[in-house]
């Protein structure tokens, strides 16, 4: 990889992660000065100064209670058709935008992930590529169509290889089931370790899989 490959894939590592922080911070900053233009006269009518000569804090304690009350009814309504149907299109609209369609894309790819909600992944597997003893992470999106899977002469299944840091490209492998090796990680966590290139990550217990050749068998096995 080159000098300006290697700068361009981590700009868009630390955008992908600055990114949710800093634009969180920053509707929230606008949506509490914006609602407390609007609570400040109930403040004043509800007589609340009585118990506090800071005004300006109840009116943005209160701000924020509004805020997230209409974030909790948002969630409501996207669990229903009529939400699902509405944020669609505001999602199709955001799309359009060039780098806002990038960081929007892939931030939602990785905030369904980080909730765990459902998604298309079935799980994360390793995946020997591009060479022998090389591995790539893989998600499984379920089993290739029945004419995939005669031709191959077994079970096939989908496997989608993101691209790091940006998952919201990479390529669709068919693969054999000796050729997927699963391992014990949730999709939440493989989402996390291609979107942050392992950087921070802690060992854990799971494991490579195990490859059937002689340098893995035990001393007792080989005698």
């Amino acid at each position: 990889m080159n000098v300006s490959a290697a700068i361009k894939s981590s700009f868009i590592a630390g955008l992908i992660l600055v990114a949710p922080l800093v634009v969180t911070l920053y509707v929230l900053r606008f949506l509490v000065n914006w609602t407390v233009r609007f609570v400040d006269p109930v403040v004043d009518a509800a007589g609340l100064t009585r118990y506090t000569a800071n005004v300006e804090i109840v009116a943005q304690l209160l701000a924020v209670a509004v805020i997230l009350a209409a974030i909790v009814a948002l969630g409501f309504l996207a669990q229903r058709s009529v939400g699902r149907h509405l944020f669609g299109n505001v999602g199709r609209l955001v799309n359009v935008v060039p780098l806002v369609s990038t960081i929007y894309s892939s931030v939602r790819q990785v905030a369904d992930a980080l909730v765990e909600r459902r998604t298309a992944y079935e799980s994360v597997v390793l995946v020997e590529y591009p060479r022998e003893d090389v591995y790539m992470i893989g998600l499984v999106t379920g089993e290739s169509p029945e004419a995939v899977a005669d031709f191959a002469g077994g079970d096939v299944y989908n496997v989608f290889l993101p691209n790091s840091p940006n998952p919201t490209g990479g390529k669709l492998v068919l693969l054999s089931e000796d050729q997927v090796h699963e391992i014990d990680m949730s999709v939440r966590r493989g989402m996390r370790l291609i979107v942050t290139t392992g950087m921070g990550e802690e060992r854990e217990s799971a494991t490579l899989p195990t490859l059937d050749s002689p340098a893995a068998e035990s001393p007792e096995t080989a005698d």
